[in-house]
């Protein structure tokens, strides 16, 4: 079996962050950095502790207590596909996705995993591996050298015969554009990113039912450290399937980040019923407000360059907020007129962001993290506005 992945890296686990006064609708205190003016700004990564303020505030409503004799099995439920999802992360991931409108569940398995990278293999697993494979040691070290299926590069350019397996990664990352299918034939299969089909990043505009969708918790919630992430799979046996694998590679998930991310979730799902109501605590509109609030600031500064230029996304309503709105990303796609290694260029200017030949794309173009504590993000845009400055020819002093 071919796998044809599109738009993001295999094994491409995002990655940087924190929050201040570029946005929040809250006085929370804002985790702390300490950067000098000669520090090395990490945006390269897209680890969401931007988010942390948010969290802090909500207090003990998130507070999971955990005795000694607590969760010492590995089965949770032996009825279920998934034999190691517990009950209530289940529910919490159903609800969730009834009350921001952005996947049906109807129908549908959850297989749950240590982040949606793993679930990814899983995945690639359940499509391509024979039915007659069964769990033990030698297809541990089997599957981790697999030939069940390789690598074939950008869907856009697949013109093989046979079957093969489309990886969808919608927002896309890294460019932020909502994605579908673009190969169509008889023998494809189709696994859904959806890591950041989620209110604060775009327009929730249908819920959608897919055969595999994949989503996680770092990116929904910006618990990142917890490595949850799950999938809605309509076929019972793929579901068995993706089970297995991770019956193999890890023999289950933690439950006591399942524990805690169904607590969250839970509390995620309450603020979303009293949205826009004089209670809201709303999540997705508190951290909606602090990616828009950051575009604004890096499009005011790219507007002022001839060499640099970042994507436009169309305003659409948003079934979530009742609205219409534009998306903010996780990640700006930055690309540069001038034929240079801007990753490179970037790093002189002591800004680690990621080349677009990571992502197939040329150097032209460097991925910046959206996620970063507010102090680094402010240094970047001085620091930014600086690189412009030289770029067009002006005199910085």
């Amino acid at each position: 079996m071919k796998i044809k992945k599109r738009d993001k890296l295999m094994g491409g686990l995002e990655n940087g962050a924190t929050h201040n006064q570029d946005s929040s609708p809250t006085t929370t205190k804002p985790t702390k950095t300490s950067l000098s003016p000669g520090s090395m700004i990490n945006l390269d990564q897209g680890d969401p502790t931007l988010f942390e303020p948010y969290w802090r505030k909500m207090g003990d409503k998130c507070t999971v207590v955990i005795e000694g004799c607590d969760l010492m099995s590995y089965f949770s439920d032996i009825s279920s596909i998934c034999w190691f999802l517990q009950p209530q992360l289940g529910d919490a991931i159903k609800r969730l996705h009834r009350v921001v409108g952005n996947a049906v569940t109807e129908d549908c398995h959850i297989v749950i995993g240590t982040g949606s990278t793993q679930l990814l293999m899983a995945a690639l697993y359940a499509l391509s591996s024979p039915a007659d494979r069964h769990p033990g040691y030698k297809d541990q070290a089997e599957f981790l050298r697999s030939g069940l299926y390789k690598w074939e590069g950008d869907a856009h350019t697949f013109d093989k015969d046979g079957p093969y397996i489309e990886v969808v990664t919608s927002p896309n990352n890294p460019d932020g554009a909502i994605r579908e299918a673009v190969v169509n034939r008889g023998e494809g299969k189709l696994v859904y990113d959806l890591a950041y089909y989620w209110p604060q990043y775009t327009p929730i505009t249908q819920p959608l039912d897919r055969d595999i969708m994949l989503f996680t918790f770092s990116k929904c919630t910006g618990h990142a450290g917890s490595r949850i992430g799950w999938a809605l799979v309509k076929d019972k046996e793929v579901a068995r399937k993706m089970t297995e694998y991770m019956q193999i590679s890890s023999i289950g998930v933690s439950k006591e980040s399942q524990i805690r991310a169904a607590k969250i979730l839970g509390v995620l799902s309450e603020g979303c019923q009293h949205f826009r109501t004089v209670d809201s605590e709303n999540f997705f509109e508190y951290s909606r407000s602090i990616l828009k609030e950051r575009w604004e600031r890096l499009r005011n500064v790219v507007k002022n360059s001839k060499t640099f230029t970042l994507p436009k996304y169309p305003r659409d309503y948003c079934n979530f907020t009742g609205m219409y709105i534009d998306s903010n990303p996780a990640f700006a796609w930055l690309h540069s007129k001038e034929d240079i290694d801007w990753e490179s260029r970037l790093r002189e200017h002591k800004i680690i962001a990621r080349s677009g030949e990571r992502f197939g794309a040329s150097p032209k173009y460097a991925r910046i993290s959206m996620f970063s504590p507010p102090e680094a993000f402010s240094l970047f845009l001085e620091r930014f506005s600086a690189i412009i400055d030289n770029s067009n020819g002006n005199v910085v002093t």
